[in-house]
Protein backbone atom coordinates (compact mmCIF):
# COMPACT_ATOMS: atom_id res chain seq x y z
CA UNK A 1 0.00 0.00 0.00
CA UNK A 2 3.00 2.23 0.77
CA UNK A 3 4.12 1.63 -2.23
CA UNK A 4 0.86 2.74 -4.16
CA UNK A 5 0.67 5.79 -1.93
CA UNK A 6 4.31 7.00 -3.42
CA UNK A 7 3.39 6.18 -6.82
CA UNK A 8 0.35 8.19 -6.87
CA UNK A 9 2.04 11.01 -5.14
CA UNK A 10 4.51 11.39 -7.68
CA UNK A 11 2.16 11.10 -9.93
CA UNK A 12 0.17 14.19 -8.81
CA UNK A 13 3.40 16.00 -8.58
CA UNK A 14 4.44 15.55 -12.27
CA UNK A 15 0.75 16.61 -12.90
CA UNK A 16 1.12 19.89 -10.85
CA UNK A 17 4.77 20.34 -12.59
CA UNK A 18 3.06 20.19 -16.14
CA UNK A 19 0.51 22.34 -14.97
CA UNK A 20 2.72 25.12 -13.56
CA UNK A 21 4.97 25.05 -16.60
CA UNK A 22 1.78 24.81 -18.53
CA UNK A 23 0.63 28.03 -16.72
CA UNK A 24 4.09 30.09 -17.22
CA UNK A 25 4.43 29.04 -21.07
CA UNK A 26 0.62 30.33 -21.12
CA UNK A 27 1.73 33.57 -18.88
CA UNK A 28 4.81 34.12 -21.28
CA UNK A 29 2.72 34.29 -24.10
CA UNK A 30 0.62 37.51 -22.60
CA UNK A 31 3.95 39.24 -21.25
CA UNK A 32 2.28 42.37 -21.73
CA UNK A 33 -0.40 41.93 -20.15
CA UNK A 34 0.93 41.09 -17.06
CA UNK A 35 2.91 44.25 -16.94
CA UNK A 36 0.19 46.13 -17.61
CA UNK A 37 -1.45 44.89 -14.42
CA UNK A 38 1.66 45.16 -12.34
CA UNK A 39 1.64 48.78 -12.12
CA UNK A 40 -1.86 49.15 -10.65
CA UNK A 41 -1.56 46.20 -8.42
CA UNK A 42 1.82 47.76 -7.10
CA UNK A 43 -0.20 51.12 -6.28
CA UNK A 44 -2.77 49.48 -4.78
CA UNK A 45 -0.62 47.61 -2.38
CA UNK A 46 2.07 50.22 -1.67
CA UNK A 47 -0.66 53.33 -1.46
CA UNK A 48 -3.60 51.24 -0.03
CA UNK A 49 -2.57 48.24 1.74
CA UNK A 50 1.17 48.71 2.92
CA UNK A 51 -0.08 52.17 4.95
CA UNK A 52 -2.86 50.18 6.82
CA UNK A 53 0.08 49.66 8.98
CA UNK A 54 0.15 52.98 10.41
CA UNK A 55 -3.73 52.91 11.42
CA UNK A 56 -2.78 52.20 14.69
CA UNK A 57 -1.94 55.19 15.93
CA UNK A 58 -5.11 56.21 16.06
CA UNK A 59 -5.54 53.65 18.98
CA UNK A 60 -2.27 55.72 20.35
CA UNK A 61 -0.86 58.69 21.58
CA UNK A 62 1.35 59.04 18.90
CA UNK A 63 4.74 60.74 19.90
CA UNK A 64 6.82 60.82 16.47
CA UNK A 65 10.34 60.52 18.78
CA UNK A 66 9.37 56.89 19.97
CA UNK A 67 7.55 55.90 16.87
CA UNK A 68 4.17 53.90 16.56
CA UNK A 69 5.37 51.06 17.95
CA UNK A 70 6.98 52.59 21.07
CA UNK A 71 4.14 55.01 21.52
CA UNK A 72 1.97 54.67 24.60
CA UNK A 73 -1.51 53.02 23.85
CA UNK A 74 -4.61 54.63 25.11
CA UNK A 75 -7.46 52.57 23.62
CA UNK A 76 -10.85 54.12 21.98
CA UNK A 77 -9.71 58.11 23.66
CA UNK A 78 -9.58 59.50 20.40
CA UNK A 79 -12.46 58.45 18.83
CA UNK A 80 -14.46 60.00 22.11
CA UNK A 81 -13.08 62.59 22.01
CA UNK A 82 -14.31 62.94 18.51
CA UNK A 83 -17.79 61.70 19.57
CA UNK A 84 -17.91 64.56 22.00
CA UNK A 85 -16.96 67.21 20.48
CA UNK A 86 -19.39 70.15 19.81
CA UNK A 87 -17.64 70.16 16.20
CA UNK A 88 -19.06 66.04 15.53
CA UNK A 89 -22.65 67.18 14.79
CA UNK A 90 -21.95 69.95 12.56
CA UNK A 91 -19.41 68.29 10.70
CA UNK A 92 -21.18 64.94 10.18
CA UNK A 93 -23.88 66.40 9.05
CA UNK A 94 -22.16 69.04 6.54
CA UNK A 95 -20.32 65.71 5.42
CA UNK A 96 -23.61 63.52 5.31
CA UNK A 97 -26.14 66.22 3.88
CA UNK A 98 -23.70 66.84 1.08
CA UNK A 99 -23.22 63.31 0.20
CA UNK A 100 -26.71 62.58 -0.75
CA UNK A 101 -27.25 66.03 -2.18
CA UNK A 102 -24.25 64.78 -4.28
CA UNK A 103 -25.10 61.45 -4.71
CA UNK A 104 -29.47 61.97 -5.23
CA UNK A 105 -28.22 64.93 -8.34
CA UNK A 106 -24.93 63.30 -9.89
CA UNK A 107 -26.41 59.99 -10.23
CA UNK A 108 -29.81 59.98 -12.80
CA UNK A 109 -27.67 63.03 -14.87
CA UNK A 110 -24.93 60.53 -16.63
CA UNK A 111 -27.74 58.38 -17.40
CA UNK A 112 -30.26 60.55 -18.84
CA UNK A 113 -27.18 62.50 -20.71
CA UNK A 114 -26.37 58.56 -22.01
CA UNK A 115 -30.23 58.41 -23.29
CA UNK A 116 -30.26 61.05 -25.05
CA UNK A 117 -26.75 60.84 -26.93
CA UNK A 118 -27.76 57.15 -27.64
CA UNK A 119 -30.86 58.71 -29.51
CA UNK A 120 -28.73 61.28 -31.74
CA UNK A 121 -29.42 60.56 -35.31
CA UNK A 122 -26.85 63.80 -36.36
CA UNK A 123 -23.31 62.35 -36.16
CA UNK A 124 -21.58 65.79 -35.58
CA UNK A 125 -24.00 67.52 -33.27
CA UNK A 126 -23.35 64.26 -31.56
CA UNK A 127 -19.48 64.21 -31.53
CA UNK A 128 -19.71 68.20 -30.24
CA UNK A 129 -22.23 67.44 -27.40
CA UNK A 130 -19.92 64.79 -26.59
CA UNK A 131 -16.87 67.12 -26.77
CA UNK A 132 -18.65 69.93 -24.51
CA UNK A 133 -19.73 67.62 -22.12
CA UNK A 134 -16.39 65.75 -21.43
CA UNK A 135 -14.05 68.74 -21.84
CA UNK A 136 -14.89 69.99 -17.93
CA UNK A 137 -13.89 66.84 -16.46
CA UNK A 138 -10.03 67.29 -17.40
CA UNK A 139 -10.13 71.08 -15.76
CA UNK A 140 -7.95 70.51 -12.38
CA UNK A 141 -9.57 71.26 -8.99
CA UNK A 142 -7.87 74.18 -8.41
CA UNK A 143 -8.76 75.81 -11.87
CA UNK A 144 -12.77 74.79 -11.59
CA UNK A 145 -12.64 76.68 -7.96
CA UNK A 146 -11.09 80.03 -9.33
CA UNK A 147 -14.17 79.68 -12.52
CA UNK A 148 -16.43 79.67 -9.78
CA UNK A 149 -15.26 82.40 -7.34
CA UNK A 150 -14.48 84.38 -10.97
CA UNK A 151 -18.29 83.39 -12.48
CA UNK A 152 -20.25 84.21 -8.73
CA UNK A 153 -17.52 87.58 -7.62
CA UNK A 154 -20.23 89.83 -6.02
CA UNK A 155 -18.93 92.64 -8.21
CA UNK A 156 -18.14 91.50 -11.33
CA UNK A 157 -18.78 87.95 -11.83
CA UNK A 158 -21.39 87.11 -14.31
CA UNK A 159 -24.63 86.22 -11.85
CA UNK A 160 -24.17 89.20 -10.01
CA UNK A 161 -23.90 91.39 -13.80
CA UNK A 162 -27.14 89.30 -14.66
CA UNK A 163 -29.46 90.21 -11.29
CA UNK A 164 -27.90 93.77 -11.53
CA UNK A 165 -29.31 93.79 -15.14
CA UNK A 166 -32.80 92.10 -13.46
CA UNK A 167 -32.87 94.98 -10.99
CA UNK A 168 -32.43 92.32 -8.16
CA UNK A 169 -28.60 93.30 -6.73
CA UNK A 170 -25.45 91.63 -6.65
CA UNK A 171 -25.30 88.66 -3.75
CA UNK A 172 -22.49 87.40 -2.41
CA UNK A 173 -22.94 83.60 -2.91
CA UNK A 174 -19.57 82.41 -1.68
CA UNK A 175 -20.06 84.16 1.35
CA UNK A 176 -23.94 82.54 2.46
CA UNK A 177 -23.67 78.99 3.84
CA UNK A 178 -26.80 78.10 2.72
CA UNK A 179 -26.02 78.33 -1.20
CA UNK A 180 -22.65 75.88 -0.53
CA UNK A 181 -24.00 72.48 -1.04
CA UNK A 182 -25.25 73.89 -4.14
CA UNK A 183 -22.63 75.29 -5.57
CA UNK A 184 -20.25 72.60 -4.81
CA UNK A 185 -22.56 70.15 -6.25
CA UNK A 186 -24.10 71.20 -9.40
CA UNK A 187 -20.23 72.66 -10.14
CA UNK A 188 -20.02 68.98 -9.72
CA UNK A 189 -22.71 67.62 -11.95
CA UNK A 190 -21.69 70.09 -14.87
CA UNK A 191 -18.28 69.18 -14.39
CA UNK A 192 -18.16 65.29 -14.03
CA UNK A 193 -21.51 64.27 -15.87
CA UNK A 194 -19.70 63.83 -19.47
CA UNK A 195 -17.44 61.45 -18.45
CA UNK A 196 -19.12 59.67 -15.92
CA UNK A 197 -22.08 58.67 -18.63
CA UNK A 198 -19.26 57.09 -21.06
CA UNK A 199 -19.66 53.78 -19.15
CA UNK A 200 -23.67 53.94 -19.77
CA UNK A 201 -23.24 54.83 -23.50
CA UNK A 202 -20.96 51.80 -23.64
CA UNK A 203 -23.47 49.91 -21.83
CA UNK A 204 -26.37 50.88 -24.68
CA UNK A 205 -24.19 49.67 -27.32
CA UNK A 206 -23.87 46.62 -26.07
CA UNK A 207 -27.80 45.94 -26.01
CA UNK A 208 -29.50 43.46 -29.11
CA UNK A 209 -30.49 46.04 -31.78
CA UNK A 210 -32.99 43.28 -32.54
CA UNK A 211 -34.98 44.60 -29.37
CA UNK A 212 -35.17 48.25 -31.24
CA UNK A 213 -36.19 46.91 -34.55
CA UNK A 214 -39.20 44.64 -33.03
CA UNK A 215 -39.89 47.71 -30.80
CA UNK A 216 -40.00 50.24 -34.04
CA UNK A 217 -42.21 47.41 -35.86
CA UNK A 218 -44.64 47.18 -32.97
CA UNK A 219 -45.13 51.17 -32.41
CA UNK A 220 -43.20 51.92 -29.43
CA UNK A 221 -41.65 55.44 -29.40
CA UNK A 222 -38.69 56.40 -28.15
CA UNK A 223 -39.89 56.94 -24.62
CA UNK A 224 -41.03 53.48 -24.56
CA UNK A 225 -37.99 52.28 -25.60
CA UNK A 226 -35.88 54.00 -23.66
CA UNK A 227 -37.85 52.74 -20.44
CA UNK A 228 -39.04 49.07 -21.60
CA UNK A 229 -35.03 48.64 -23.23
CA UNK A 230 -32.15 50.78 -22.56
CA UNK A 231 -33.17 51.17 -18.79
CA UNK A 232 -32.92 47.34 -17.88
CA UNK A 233 -30.12 47.02 -20.28
CA UNK A 234 -28.08 49.24 -18.06
CA UNK A 235 -29.75 48.59 -14.65
CA UNK A 236 -26.52 46.02 -13.85
CA UNK A 237 -24.16 48.96 -14.67
CA UNK A 238 -25.90 51.46 -13.16
CA UNK A 239 -26.53 49.06 -9.89
CA UNK A 240 -22.79 48.61 -9.51
CA UNK A 241 -21.92 52.21 -9.61
CA UNK A 242 -24.26 53.08 -6.89
CA UNK A 243 -23.17 50.60 -4.41
CA UNK A 244 -19.66 52.00 -5.30
CA UNK A 245 -21.22 55.34 -5.02
CA UNK A 246 -22.57 54.71 -1.40
CA UNK A 247 -19.39 52.90 -0.92
CA UNK A 248 -17.68 56.45 -1.09
CA UNK A 249 -20.61 58.21 0.67
CA UNK A 250 -18.13 59.96 3.05
CA UNK A 251 -15.27 60.83 0.85
CA UNK A 252 -16.68 63.54 -0.70
CA UNK A 253 -13.10 64.79 -1.65
CA UNK A 254 -10.53 67.32 0.14
CA UNK A 255 -9.62 69.34 -1.96
CA UNK A 256 -12.20 71.38 -3.50
CA UNK A 257 -14.44 71.81 -0.70
CA UNK A 258 -11.41 73.14 1.18
CA UNK A 259 -10.56 75.59 -1.58
CA UNK A 260 -14.07 77.15 -1.56
CA UNK A 261 -14.34 77.52 1.91
CA UNK A 262 -13.73 80.69 3.72
CA UNK A 263 -15.12 82.40 7.25
CA UNK A 264 -18.28 82.92 6.17
CA UNK A 265 -19.64 79.59 4.78
CA UNK A 266 -17.40 77.71 7.25
CA UNK A 267 -20.55 76.39 9.02
CA UNK A 268 -21.64 74.61 5.63
CA UNK A 269 -18.53 73.93 4.51
CA UNK A 270 -16.86 71.90 6.44
CA UNK A 271 -16.68 68.23 6.09
CA UNK A 272 -14.87 65.62 8.01
CA UNK A 273 -12.06 65.49 4.79
CA UNK A 274 -11.27 69.20 5.44
CA UNK A 275 -11.28 69.09 9.55
CA UNK A 276 -8.99 66.31 9.69
CA UNK A 277 -6.74 68.44 7.91
CA UNK A 278 -7.14 71.05 9.96
CA UNK A 279 -6.39 69.45 12.95
CA UNK A 280 -3.62 66.60 11.59
CA UNK A 281 -1.49 69.41 9.67
CA UNK A 282 -2.68 72.86 10.01
CA UNK A 283 -3.46 72.93 13.60
CA UNK A 284 -0.74 74.95 15.82
CA UNK A 285 -0.61 71.52 17.95
CA UNK A 286 -0.50 69.12 15.68
CA UNK A 287 -2.01 65.47 16.59
CA UNK A 288 -1.55 62.89 14.42
CA UNK A 289 -3.90 60.29 16.06
CA UNK A 290 -6.77 62.48 16.82
CA UNK A 291 -6.79 63.35 12.74
CA UNK A 292 -6.22 59.75 12.17
CA UNK A 293 -8.86 58.40 14.81
CA UNK A 294 -11.36 60.78 12.64
CA UNK A 295 -10.08 59.40 9.49
CA UNK A 296 -10.60 55.67 10.21
CA UNK A 297 -13.96 56.63 11.62
CA UNK A 298 -14.92 57.81 8.01
CA UNK A 299 -13.44 54.70 6.19
CA UNK A 300 -15.19 52.16 8.55
CA UNK A 301 -18.83 54.00 7.81
CA UNK A 302 -18.27 54.06 4.00
CA UNK A 303 -17.40 49.79 4.63
CA UNK A 304 -20.54 49.59 6.66
CA UNK A 305 -22.31 51.40 4.04
CA UNK A 306 -20.46 49.32 0.90
CA UNK A 307 -21.69 46.17 2.63
CA UNK A 308 -25.02 46.93 3.88
CA UNK A 309 -26.08 48.59 0.19
CA UNK A 310 -24.29 45.27 -1.63
CA UNK A 311 -26.28 42.72 0.44
CA UNK A 312 -29.85 44.84 0.01
CA UNK A 313 -28.76 44.52 -3.96
CA UNK A 314 -28.54 41.17 -3.46
CA UNK A 315 -31.89 40.54 -1.48
CA UNK A 316 -33.65 42.70 -4.41
CA UNK A 317 -31.93 39.93 -7.27
CA UNK A 318 -30.09 43.22 -8.47
CA UNK A 319 -26.36 42.92 -9.73
CA UNK A 320 -23.83 43.31 -6.64
CA UNK A 321 -20.19 43.54 -6.60
CA UNK A 322 -20.31 39.82 -5.10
Amino acid sequence: MSLKALSVNEVSKVKEQKKSRRLLKDMAKVWQLYVLMALPFAYIIIFKYIPMYGAQIAFKNFIATKGIWGSPWIGFDNFTRFFDSYEFWNIMGNTIGLSFYQLAAGFPFPIILALSLNYIMHERFKKMVQMVTYAPHFISVVVMVGIIFQVLDPRIGIVSEMLRALGLGSINLMGQSEYFKSIYVWSGVWQNVGFSCIIYLAALAGIDPALHEAAVVDGATKVRRMWHIDLPGILPIAMILLILEVGRMLEIGFEKAFLMQNPLNLQASEIIDTFVYKVGLASTVVNFSYSSAIGLFKNIINLILLLAVNRLAKKMGQSSLW
